[in-house]
């Protein structure tokens, strides 16, 4: 049986790509496993499902293999046992990881580099904020603070007269959580006026 598994880390994210990458590696959409959860987690409701389903000799198919896991650790004690039951592994942009000698050494290969390059950027990222600190006497980190325009300070209005998040979202098509730090900006500048 061949099986294919779809993941995004957020759910603001899409599947359809992946989806349609499984379809055209002729995956039936009955057998796909898809789900909107961080691959930082181990325990992924939908990829546990399908690896309690999956016989010996069966195929999974993801589009790439951080689709399985974030580090080289974490895909090990996945992808190991299931080369052990000669389930074969097809990654869309990488090739086929079988329970041979080369198979076991391709997964390895590019489980480490995966995990280097992933390390790198974090490295990179911590750099460049730490050079920023030294250097820009302005630099915070997070989300730069938004201005707070007139559509905002209106919906801040129509908040303290009593009327719902929801509502103010329908009649300014603002987000909810938009209203919410305008709220919270909008009082945290007056406390520091205070």
């Amino acid at each position: 049986m061949i099986y294919g598994y779809a993941r995004v880390s957020t759910t603001a994210q899409s599947l359809g790509e992946q989806l349609e990458q499984l379809k055209q590696a002729g995956v039936s959409k009955k057998n796909v496993y898809k789900e909107k959860f961080t691959g930082t987690k181990i325990n992924r409701p939908e990829f546990t499902k399908l690896l309690s389903i999956l016989e010996d000799n069966d195929t999974v198919v993801v589009t790439k293999l951080d689709r399985f896991a974030r580090n080289t650790k974490e895909a090990l004690d996945v992808i190991e046992p299931l080369l052990e039951r000669n389930i074969t592994i097809k990654v869309l942009n990488l090739g086929t990881i079988e329970n041979t000698t080369i198979g076991r050494m391709i997964m390895h290969t590019i489980l480490s580099v995966a995990e280097m390059e992933r390390d790198m950027i974090v490295e990179r990222t911590q750099e460049g904020k730490a050079f920023a600190k030294r250097n820009n006497p302005n630099f915070r980190e997070g989300r730069p603070k938004a201005k707070i325009t007139d559509d905002k300070l209106h919906a801040y209005e129509l908040l303290k007269s009593g009327l719902s998040y929801k509502e103010i979202s329908k009649r300014t098509r603002l987000s909810v959580s938009t209203i919410q730090r305008v709220k919270r900006s909008i009082e945290f500048d007056l406390e520091k006026e205070k």
